[in-house]
């Protein structure tokens, strides 16, 4: 009886062993973002934790349950308005303890990540000043200033930060080199007279989908233009293609495998309307979004065509799909799948600084001539007014349903009036586009 009692507690201590195992804290990394710092704790699996903050002096303490800190505590960047140093202790024997000395009152955000394909666990904190942390994903007013009869073009690099999103076969990320493509566009608009460019991120950084749209209606913007370099299953994918917004969702397989990978990327939401009733919302979103959608879908078509004449396009048309950064009802949005690193030789393309140039010069090209299209009215800060031609050239890519929804004219008018005896088109091509009247 004594050797089994003996037997039963290795057993039990054994066991305890194994399903006792302490949380191992990896590493600790930072990002710097303008209005927040965020701290990434790289963990081996999930934990039991609690975050507090403490006065005089200013700190943030990060308590994990039966966690052991591996190697040595990493020296994080403290040049910024935030953090200050870090420092580990041990305030129980079975809490590992992080303490965050900050230089001003901050207000935490935490989140608990589960394993991704670059990742295992994380936890993620994200540190706000003070009363600010509530109005992170709001989409506000419009209240930068916009000169008279200046189009406002809002640039956004793709991930960033925690999320490099695409790597490729030899390690080139996908958030650098959209970034790099995106301060190319920037440089390009900047410069030119009627325009004005901002960026949504312009570091290494994350910003949420959904704040995205914030900063560009902040803005005042009248186009969107999200920059991405995807990667897919197959390495033979290549080829530019541009996406606008989908209200039933994605237009094809592919649209729907990257839509779905993208959104992962932030819990994304489209517009609130709290203050409407259900039926009265869904009516002032579907007018708003329906007349906005037909912009991207011109707007993309500009660009597409000039992406074309770089080289292969993945889909010689607009496609359409339910990206979260897209789903502004106000602003014509388009997103640029640049061309696809998990592809050798396009990887080798994006990393180039020759192919960089050629890339923004072609989405600039596109918004010159969708603004040219759209012409811009001296009429306070309204934005661009938008009048259709008599005339069209067909470019690459365009389809006839696209045109007609472009112009918002039918595509059975579109044939009447210029006599087509199909839906085929080709490049060059030259349409009359019907009045109101024309079409009935």
């Amino acid at each position: 009886m004594r050797l089994r009692g003996v037997l039963l507690v290795l057993l039990l201590t054994y066991a305890g062993g194994c399903f006792g195992k302490s949380v191992v804290v990896h590493s600790l990394r930072m990002w710097r973002a303008p209005d927040h710092t965020r701290l990434v704790f790289d963990l081996s699996g999930p934990l039991v934790h609690k975050v507090f903050t403490l006065d005089n002096p200013y700190r943030v303490v990060v308590d994990i349950n039966d966690a052991v800190l591996r190697g040595r505590l990493p020296e994080l960047d403290t040049s910024g308005r935030f953090l200050k140093g870090v420092r580990t202790g041990q305030p129980e024997p079975n809490t590992l303890r992080f303490v965050f000395d900050m230089r001003r009152p901050v207000e935490p955000r935490t989140a608990v990540l589960k394993p991704s394909e670059l990742y295992g666990h994380r936890l993620v904190i994200d540190l706000y000043s003070a009363g600010a942390a509530a109005s992170v994903a709001v989409a506000p007013v419009a209240t930068a200033p916009k000169p008279t009869g200046t189009f406002v073009v809002a640039i956004d690099a793709g991930h960033g930060g925690e999320d490099p999103g695409a790597v490729g076969p030899s390690g080139v990320r996908e958030k650098d080199v959209v970034l790099s493509i995106a301060k190319r566009l920037y440089k390009l608009v900047s410069a030119s007279p009627g325009f004005r460019p901002v960026m949504i991120r312009s570091g290494d950084y994350y910003v949420g989908l959904r704040r995205r749209i914030a900063i560009a209606r902040h803005h005042n913007a009248d186009l969107f233009v999200s920059i991405h370099a995807d990667a897919y299953r197959k390495r033979s994918a290549r080829g530019s293609s541009v996406f606008t917004l989908s209200q039933r969702g994605a237009s094809s397989e592919m649209a729907k495998w990257i839509a779905d990978k993208e959104n992962a990327s932030d819990l994304a939401g489209g517009v609130t309307l709290r203050d409407k009733d259900e039926v009265l919302a869904k009516v002032l979103l579907d007018l708003s979004m329906t007349q906005t959608i037909n912009d991207g879908i011109s707007f993309g078509s500009n660009v597409l065509g000039e992406l074309a004449k770089l080289g292969r396009l993945h889909s010689r048309r607009v496609e359409q799909a339910g990206f979260a950064v897209l789903k502004s009802p106000d602003i014509p949005s388009i997103l640029v799948e640049t061309a696809f690193l998990s592809n050798p030789k396009e990887e080798r393309l994006l990393a180039s600084k020759g192919h960089q140039i050629k890339v923004a010069s072609a989405i600039f090209k596109g918004i010159k001539r969708y603004a040219a299209d759209v012409q811009i009215a001296s009429v306070g800060s309204s934005g661009p007014v938008r009048s259709n031609p008599t005339e069209y050239v067909v470019r690459s890519g365009d389809t006839l349903s696209h045109i007609a929804q472009r112009f918002n004219v039918s595509v059975s008018n579109l044939r009447s009036v210029n006599k087509l005896g199909s839906s085929h088109i080709k490049a060059g091509q030259k349409l009359r586009i019907p009045t109101v009247e024309q079409g009935g």
